[in-house]
């Protein structure tokens, strides 16, 4: 069964992102830190993902 999680970014990444590209390679780098969460969007400052369960 899969369930989503809203996971809230913290406000460093969207200082230091220069763009897009940067933003979610920050993302990316930040949620390593959730291992089995796939990010699904990003809306605003939280990331929804699909987490297994």
């Amino acid at each position: 069964m899969h369930n989503k999680s809203n996971v809230l970014l913290p406000a460093w990444i969207f200082e230091q992102a220069q763009d897009t590209n940067e933003r979610n390679q920050l993302i990316d780098q930040y949620m390593a830190r959730y291992p089995g969460y796939t990010i699904l969007e990003v809306k605003g400052r939280f990331a929804i993902c699909e987490i297994p369960r």
